[in-house]
């Protein structure tokens, strides 16, 4: 069996496990186990399982009343987890050459000791870092620690105890902290371990705030990927109730991480973004500047002022726009700079696994001790650089080393200084804006996409990113993150940026037990925005009960009507809009829709006229008042305006109907061109030509074109197509 095949089982049986199906669970597990015969102790614990399940079986077939059978289902579902977990190892250690299994292979634990080993020998590296401020052997152990940490299968309790010394041990740098809830982490992406999640919990309860909120993101992560599983143990819902009776921003520090997350699904398209339209852009920008001589657009007395036409060329432009949206993007904390550093992690710093999440560190070896030289001021800036994931900090910090020495002297000396000083400032206006929460939560989110989207081995790793992530719907946080504030503080940022399934999830919760008729606006919103115009419509009808004067409601409740093909309901809601603003030329025209749609075409021509006559510059009233003019009759009039649409930008119905109008007229040549063109621009040609045309039938007929004369003219159209008429 290979090892996709091995995969395939294993996601089967958590899949059959998640729903409680005990006995397809175990059939899977037999195939897998079946794989190393010899182990007879995974056998063995199978077969122990099997018979105690087929015991409970038959004691409720029997009808016998034991009080110890959801105590026993539920061990037996926690045992088979368990089970699973440790033959997907054993199994896949002997065959994968996947990141995990190498070293896991490389750092395989020596003795119960390992930790307690580990921790005296870092105590003594900062010692000896303190007295030498040789910072490699600190690095290494660091970095040995990571490895065991993220690749041991389970911690004895000994073992437990000695990281959690580690992490309360104050003399320890912070980063080492930050540098155990990473490989915890990691650990638990790779397969569940109560062990584990308890330590993230321990780090969670740190006052350090570095050390607190990325173990907070850890546990989030690990709660969504085991959300089924954490359900078998108690002690994890109590181990979150007692971290926020601990902190009282506990709830406000979930709800932010959340937000930071849903964040993080918008990266993939800023880069596409910059990538293929902003930086084009910006190269023709260059272009132009090239062409302009910018030097002689700030010659002259004021040599400070950028040139006003040069000015309102770039803010007008998509370019400018484009700009001004990513800036905003940026101030609300996205994550802008993914694209700019993607082709700088590959560096040998980044081949090292453990160095993805290390925090920024000036005193790091691979700065090569920069902060004694003259760089120390760009590293300063670094550090302060709250924009910047400490992966990417590290990125343009060894990009910089790779310039030449008198280029990295003169941008030393450009950011000495007032540039220094301005960063501090900015750092921590920033601080104070938007708090260390939010800061730290969205640096660690960023460092751990960096890793999922660019490490060089990522596919060895679940894509956590590729998941739904939708922490808000977990039963486990409800007790948190249910309050009114919270949920609509969620539902609202998901709204504004655009996700609407996912916010009319948290309206509809929020429904449940709030009546409120700006929720349930913003609720027929999202259906209307997902197209389940039926649902929209009963919303906002339910929400116009209480809110009978709202132009925005009137409007939508319209808009629901026409897309469920209802005009004339669509036409009496219009009209109250029309009540409220009889100048609104968007009202205007959709009543003339509305009155199309209802055959009513002379009273649909008088608010067409109306919307052409107050708004000339604007043609959007042409085509239905051609086409309205030709069912009416009144060809001339159809004709004039088909003529003032072909000579802009046609499409193919346009021709199309342009050709009717020539046909009624009976300018049979006229018609045979139009028609002609409307085949050419016909995205099927010919064949989609003729079929939209049939559908007119009725229309023609109604213009007195009789139905023999359609083929005629339909060949007349293929003549013409291939040159010979």
């Amino acid at each position: 069996m290979n090892i996709s095949e091995i995969n395939e089982i294993y996601a089967k049986t958590v899949k059959a496990l998640d729903s409680g199906k005990i006995y397809a669970a175990l059939q899977y597990l037999r195939s897998l186990i079946n794989i190393r015969p010899d182990d007879y102790q995974l056998n063995d614990r199978l077969t122990s399982m099997h018979d105690t399940y087929i015991y409970m079986l038959r004691y409720r077939l029997d009808g016998i009343n034991d009080p110890m059978q959801e105590t026993i289902r539920l061990g037996l579902l926690t045992d088979a987890y368990r089970l699973l977990d440790e033959t997907r190892h054993k199994i896949l250690a002997n065959q994968s050459s996947s990141d995990y299994y190498i070293k896991r292979a490389q750092y395989a634990p020596t003795d119960a000791s390992a930790f307690n080993v580990l921790h005296k020998a870092l105590q003594k590296s900062v010692d000896d870092w303190n007295l030498t401020g040789d910072h490699l052997p600190l690095e290494n152990l660091s970095k040995e620690l990571f490895y065991r940490i993220w690749t041991a299968e389970n911690f004895n309790a000994d073992e437990t105890e000695s990281i959690r010394g580690i992490l309360r041990d104050v003399q320890l740098p912070t980063s080492m902290n930050c540098h155990i809830v990473a490989a915890l982490t990691l650990s638990l992406e790779e397969s569940f371990n109560l062990s584990k999640l308890g330590l993230l919990f321990d780090a969670a309860a740190s006052e350090e705030n570095n050390t607190r909120i990325r173990a907070l993101i850890g546990i989030l992560i690990t709660l969504y990927l085991y959300r089924n599983r954490t359900k078998l143990y108690p002690d994890i819902a109590s181990r979150l109730a007692t971290l926020s009776e601990q902190f009282k921003s506990f709830t406000v520090s979930v709800r932010t991480i959340i937000l930071r997350f849903i964040l993080s699904r918008e990266t993939e398209e800023i880069t596409r973004e910059l990538q293929q339209e902003v930086i084009p852009e910006m190269m023709k920008m260059t272009k132009f500047n090239q062409k302009m001589n910018l030097k002689d657009m700030t010659s002259g007395d004021s040599t400070s002022e950028m040139n006003p036409e040069w000015e309102d060329l770039l803010a007008g432009s998509s370019l400018g726009k484009k700009m001004e949206k990513l800036s905003e993007l940026q101030e609300e904390g996205a994550d802008v700079m993914h694209s700019t550093f993607t082709h700088l992690k590959n560096f040998p710093f980044f081949m090292e696994l453990s160095n993805w999440f290390l925090p920024f560190n000036m005193n790091h070896s691979v700065l090569n001790n920069a902060s004694q030289g003259d760089n120390k001021d760009i590293l300063s800036i670094l550090s302060n650089a709250i924009f910047l994931c400490n992966s990417d900090k590290y990125s343009l910090f060894l990009s910089i080393m790779m310039l030449p020495e008198n280029m990295r002297q003169m941008m030393s000396q450009q950011v000495s200084g007032d540039s220094a000083q301005l960063v501090e400032q900015s750092h921590e206006e920033l601080i104070s804006k938007r708090g260390p929460v939010e800061i730290i939560a969205s640096q660690y989110i960023q460092d751990l996409y960096r890793f999922h989207k660019l490490y060089q081995r990522r596919y060895d790793f679940l894509d956590i990113f590729s998941q739904t992530l939708d922490f808000h719907n977990l039963e486990i946080l409800q007790p948190y993150i249910s309050d009114r504030e919270s949920l609509t503080i969620i539902a609202e940022f998901y709204l504004r940026k655009n996700y609407f399934r996912d916010a009319l999830t948290v309206y509809d919760k929020l429904s449940v037990t709030y009546d409120d008729n700006q929720l349930l606006q913003k609720k027929g919103y999202c259906e209307q925005m997902l197209e389940d115009y039926d649902h929209a419509l009963q919303t906002y009808l339910k929400a116009g009960l209480t809110d009978t004067n709202s132009l925005w409601l009137l409007r939508h409740i319209a808009v629901c009507y026409r897309m469920l093909k209802q005009p004339k309901e669509a036409l009496d809601y219009y009209m109250r809009c029309e009540q409220f603003a009889p100048d609104n030329l968007s009202i205007q025209i959709n009543i003339g829709n509305c009155l199309l749609s209802m055959k009513e075409y002379t009273e649909a021509l008088k608010y067409y006229f109306k919307v052409d006559y107050l708004d000339s510059k604007n043609h959007r009233a042409w085509r239905p008042i051609a086409w309205c003019s030709f069912i009416t009759g009144k060809y001339d009039q159809a004709q004039n305006y088909y003529k003032k649409i072909l000579a802009e930008k046609p499409e193919a119905q346009d021709y199309l109907n342009a050709g009717h109008t020539e046909w009624a007229l009976r300018n049979l040549h006229a018609a045979v061109s139009d028609y002609a063109e409307a085949a050419r621009n016909c995205g099927d040609g010919y064949p989609e030509f003729e079929k939209l045309l049939l559908q007119d039938l009725p229309e023609l007929k109604a213009a007195g074109i009789h139905e023999n004369d359609v083929q005629l003219m339909l060949d007349s159209v293929s003549f013409s197509l291939s040159g010979t008429l």
